[in-house]
């Protein structure tokens, strides 16, 4: 079991780095068709999420190994981290550029809901495997 937690780990964050760089590499597509100015929207929505899915991935594991019983407590938690994290980046983007939000917005959602969605998926099949 030990072993899967480690293996499982790694795949997580590996998997979490494979979708922002995916959505990242959508975002500049979409830039490119359309002419739109997202590459700071998608600079920083890669790097919440990238921090997220490690911090995730580094905090499960430990978590994981040491304290089984305590893991419903941490799905509960990091849901509740993400959303505070992701207001307050929302919220200093629209202190520093009103003008952008829009677009800001649009473009952080979506890697929002994409990392969202990853970690649901994943943990409720790891949940579901033991």
């Amino acid at each position: 079991m030990i072993q899967d937690i480690d293996k499982l780990s790694k795949n997580y964050i590996k998997q979490g780095l494979y979708l922002t760089v995916a959505l990242t590499l959508i975002t500049l597509l979409v830039m490119r068709v359309w002419y739109l100015d997202l590459l700071v929207a998608a600079i920083i929505s890669a790097c919440f999420v990238l921090i997220m899915s490690m911090t995730i991935g580094l905090i499960w594991h430990r978590t994981a190994k040491r304290t089984p019983e305590s893991l419903p407590t941490f799905f509960t938690a990091v849901s509740g981290f993400r959303l505070l994290l992701a207001l307050v980046v929302m919220f200093v983007y629209y202190l520093i550029d009103k003008e952008s939000m829009l677009s800001f917005f649009v473009v952080f959602m979506a890697f929002y809901i994409v990392s969202l969605a990853h970690h649901t998926i994943f943990f409720a099949r790891v949940s579901n495997r033991s």
